[in-house]
């Protein structure tokens, strides 16, 4: 297995291919202004022997906020019926090269899954090496998934509240700036302006480059920017929970580990009429 990542790379994978004991999931998801059907491009071509993993499909169906994390109970019996046990080397990509990918490997962190990895490159760097499509649907074998749920590593808007209060970590918000700042209107109705007052800024797309990630350093140098200081917690944010998981990988990759990040983000809190917001 790679040392020391949390990515495989498409040579890595394609020689393993078929292989029972890894299951390659399409964990593609778009926000309603991209225009893309993830289930329709998945079913044009997809990976051979990948499997769809919707985070619109496997949620907290109580709850009125998007792809908010299932119930441990809910998860284990999704991914169960998608092939995937408590050994199963777990390979994730996106359509779009690296956007939602790290949020389905999140979810899986967080549910006990040990070997996670995300596709260096996604399939935009799959297809440009040339490598195999299929348009062929698994059918797995359903499988036993025991889902250990680490409930420190997420928090909501009264623990986010708190953290801020007692100074106990960095909320680091990864909207864009003008999102952040409060000038472009929020894209989901009912959900004002702004960000948490106290909230620091870093957009999912500054610690990008093309479809991967940026180098470490130039990781922490963004952070660093940004007013963040790495050697305290952080604590992740973004509109619906998703890109707050490539700042959560990314930093990953630079060997931080965040605390915890808010599932809930700004749809959660942006809602909320009674907690304050703050703009510019």
């Amino acid at each position: 297995m790679p040392d020391h990542s949390n990515f495989v790379t498409g040579a890595w994978l394609a020689e393993r291919l078929g292989d029972a004991h890894i299951a390659i999931i399409d964990g593609s998801w778009y926000l309603p202004a991209m225009q893309r059907d993830p289930e329709a491009e998945y079913r044009a071509g997809h990976i051979p022997g990948a499997v769809r993993f919707d985070i619109d499909s496997v949620r907290d169906v109580t709850s009125p906020l998007p792809h908010m994390l299932p119930t441990p109970d809910a998860f284990a019996r999704a991914v169960g019926a998608l092939g995937i046990g408590d050994d199963t080397t777990v390979v994730i990509y996106d359509g779009a090269g690296l956007f939602s990918a790290p949020r389905v490997w999140w979810t899986f962190r967080i549910f006990g899954a040990r070997k996670v990895f995300v596709l260096a490159g996604g399939m935009p760097q799959w297809k440009a090496e040339g490598r195999p499509l299929s348009q062929a649907i698994p059918t797995p074998k359903p499988r036993s998934f025991t889902a250990r749920f680490n409930a420190d590593a997420v928090t909501d808007s009264a623990g986010v509240a708190a953290t801020i209060a007692a100074h106990a970590a960095q909320v680091v918000d990864a909207r864009p700036a003008d999102r952040f700042r409060g000038e472009t209107p929020e894209p989901r109705p009912g959900v004002r302006s702004g960000h948490i007052p106290g909230s620091f800024n870093v957009p999912a797309s500054a610690v990008v480059s093309g479809t991967g990630l940026k180098t470490p350093d130039d990781i922490r140098a963004t952070f660093a920017a940004a007013g963040v200081d790495l050697a305290r917690p952080v604590v992740t944010s973004c509109g619906s929970g998703v890109t707050a998981a490539i700042l959560a990988l990314a930093l990953a990759e630079s060997g931080v580990a965040i605390k915890a990040l808010y599932d809930g983000s700004w749809a959660d809190w942006g809602s909320r009429d009674a907690l304050p917001v703050a703009t510019g």
